[in-house]
């Protein structure tokens, strides 16, 4: 039986690109096609890995890159400039794109904003507060950089990935009965937890099989879903540091259903 699984904190393929260009800062008025199209499909080549159920969109969005670059790079030869018939297309390719982008930033800022007043509003009571202790499982995160998110762990199983220079095997399907997320997270929590509650990312891919790499990655982003562990960088490509929760402490095999 196969393991599918849909992380919702993917939201788009613009999404992604307004991060590419927030990492590497760039000018999202002159995009370089080249340089921001090949960090794109790094990170595809990861959901692919991962079989995410949304890698169908960004492949179709992958698709205009590639067209916006192939257009960047064909030359405009003289003779063609001299011939009546020819139509110059005086239009940079990246024009439709850019448009984008600043319209897709401009409907994610609002939202930000929109949630912050939200946020806000529901701060405000008419009436003294009720004690829900008793219904709180979880406390909120205390120190969590805000910076890293979905894709910045993407990025850093990409690397690993890399680094380690992983062969395809035959089949890329992840069997539940040779590993399940259950248990992997179980595996993570104990190894945070002989580490003293803290190691960096890498340290806890240490199986060379890209199945039980792919398992372990999806178990972490469920870790952190659950809030069990928190994810933090000190600046831009850095490693990620993974730390156990004090509270998650006595977490143990049973604690994950």
């Amino acid at each position: 039986m196969s393991y599918e699984v849909k992380v919702e904190a993917f939201e788009g393929p613009l999404d992604l690109l307004l991060h590419l260009i927030h990492r590497l800062e760039i000018d999202i008025y002159d995009i370089p096609v080249s340089q921001i199209t090949t960090q794109y499909m790094e990170h595809i080549r990861a959901m692919q890995v991962l079989e995410l159920n949304e890698a169908s969109e960004y492949l179709v969005f992958a698709a205009t890159l590639l067209a916006i670059k192939s257009k960047t790079l064909l030359p405009v030869h003289q003779g063609d400039l001299e011939d009546p018939d020819y139509e110059f297309e005086e239009q940079d390719p990246r024009d439709e794109l850019v448009s984008r982008l600043i319209e897709y930033r401009k409907f994610k800022e609002a939202s930000a904003q929109l949630k912050e007043l939200e946020s806000g509003r529901a701060a405000i009571f008419t009436k003294p507060p009720m004690d829900l202790s008793e219904y709180q499982t979880l406390a909120p995160f205390e120190n969590i950089d805000l910076e890293v998110n979905a894709y910045d762990m993407l990025g850093a199983f990409q690397k690993l990935m890399r680094r380690k220079k992983l062969k395809a095997p035959l089949s890329a399907r992840i069997a539940r009965q040779e590993l399940s997320i259950k248990d992997q997270m179980a595996s993570i929590v104990s190894t945070l937890k002989a580490a003293n509650g803290k190691a960096h990312f890498t340290e806890l891919f240490a199986h060379d099989d890209r199945s039980v790499m792919v398992v372990s990655f999806l178990s972490l982003l469920e870790l952190m879903k659950r809030q069990v562990v928190a994810v933090d960088q000190e600046k831009n490509f850095t490693d990620l540091m993974v730390e156990l929760r004090k509270e998650s402490w006595n977490y143990d095999d049973a604690s994950f259903k």
